[in-house]
């Protein structure tokens, strides 16, 4: 396990290095781009007859497990991390929105998805049965503000925007991943959906993720408040992350909405009452590089991964058909009510467009796709969600700035 951490540590600094000297994208595009592009640089040698580099790059990739090394390790440290360095008295004042945008929104872009992928599919080859298409709509629908972030305060986004987009990727994230256990449940039980159930399911694991989190958040906030030592403080909120998610994972409930309470609570509370200014820099510090580190590594095996994925053209044309699907839906659950409750939002005009453009799809997405027991259905899973967040991460990515510059009014910013 120590060789693999090494070699994909190795792999990623050499090709942020790469970025930042010769590239200049940011960040997590950029690590993501250069691995996609000598993945299918592999591909194309393999199909030459050069079999060394992909033999290599596989047996590589197939070492390491995905879904668990993001859903059981890094999921954890990044959610409290993006949570961490949210203002909460800020974010307060757009809680409608972002709760409205994060619940409903999710819950009506899984539908929106889910059916329109299986009405879609009836004029295909392809075949993949309703729950599994539901499964996509729950899987592809959460947001990821990690690789837009910081390219909306570059361009210059109103802080309102930055805020919702962050707020609302953080909560959805664990809304996505409930609707997703809940659906997965009910095919391995072979049981009829019932509302009482999925709502039953839905409190369990949603509230209990909120409850928890609010306990672990409240007892590492008296812990710091009762020290002051930067070097054991750092050690207790990484402590209470990584022991918070076990705990979840252990008592099913919402790992991910339990690390946002945590988040929330010791970067507000904790950072506001519980901590020295020296102690708040280095726990600061501490977190923008651990996030900073894993989201790397986390791009790069994105652009790895692509290699273990097998494309036929019939896959390859409903895959940009449902690209356009996903885009769609993020503008009916998202932009056009953001459009038309313009005053419930609070936003200023054309935010709607880069609300709709900045719903970038990351790891999470391909982790929970990669979750999915082996099949045929899975397959095609994985390889619709792989061209999604491919595009959703390259272009969409890549042309949020320039957009947010020209539909946001100057004035708003």
């Amino acid at each position: 396990m120590l060789d693999i951490i090494a070699v994909f540590l190795c792999i990623t600094a050499v090709l942020a290095f790469l970025n930042r000297r010769y590239v200049g994208l940011p960040s997590a595009i950029g690590v993501m781009g250069i691995a996609l592009a000598l993945s299918l640089a592999n591909m194309t040698l393999d199909a030459m007859g050069l079999h060394t580099l992909h033999t290599l790059e596989q047996s590589l990739v197939e070492s390491i497990d995905f879904s668990e090394l993001l859903m059981q390790g890094m999921l954890s440290l990044l959610l409290f991390a993006g949570a961490f360095h949210v203002d909460l008295s800020q974010l307060r004042s757009f809680r409608w929105q972002v709760a409205s945008l994060a619940v409903i929104g999710t819950t009506a872009s899984t539908l929106v998805i889910g059916y329109g992928l299986w009405a879609l599919l009836s004029w295909t080859s392809l075949e993949l049965p309703l729950s599994y298409c539901l499964i996509f709509g729950a899987l592809i629908s959460p947001t990821d503000p990690i690789a837009v972030m910081g390219i909306l305060k570059s361009a210059g986004a109103p802080k309102s925007v930055e805020l919702v987009i962050s707020g609302e990727s953080l909560f959805n994230d664990g809304v996505s991943v409930v609707l997703f256990s809940l659906i997965l449940a009910m095919i391995a039980s072979g049981e009829t959906p019932s509302v009482i159930g999925a709502s039953k399911l839905l409190l369990t694991e949603a509230g209990g993720g909120i409850i928890l989190g609010a306990a672990v958040g409240g007892i590492t906030y008296l812990m710091l408040r009762s020290i002051d030592s930067y070097q054991e403080e750092v050690l207790i909120t990484l402590a209470a992350v990584l022991g918070g998610y076990a705990v979840a994972i252990h008592m099913h409930v919402s790992g991910p909405l339990a690390m946002v309470v945590v988040g929330l609570i010791v970067g507000n509370q904790g950072r506001s009452y519980a901590m020295s200014e020296r102690t708040e820099k280095n726990v600061d510090m501490f977190w923008e590089l651990a996030d900073e580190i894993l989201n790397a590594v986390l791009f790069v095996l994105i652009g790895l991964e692509v290699i273990l994925i097998q494309f036929s053209p019939p896959l390859i044309v409903t895959g940009f058909v449902v690209i356009a699907l996903t885009l769609l839906s993020r503008l009916v659950t998202v932009g056009v009510p953001i459009a038309l409750l313009g005053k419930f939002f609070r936003l200023p005009g054309g935010s709607w467009g880069v609300l709709t453009w900045g719903g970038l799809r990351g790891g999470i997405s391909v982790a929970l796709a990669l979750s999915l027991p082996s099949g045929d259905a899975r397959d095609v899973v994985v390889s619709l969600t792989y061209m999604v967040v491919i595009f959703s991460i390259l272009i969409q990515g890549m042309s949020i700035g320039s957009l947010v510059k020209r539909v946001i009014p100057c004035s708003a910013k």
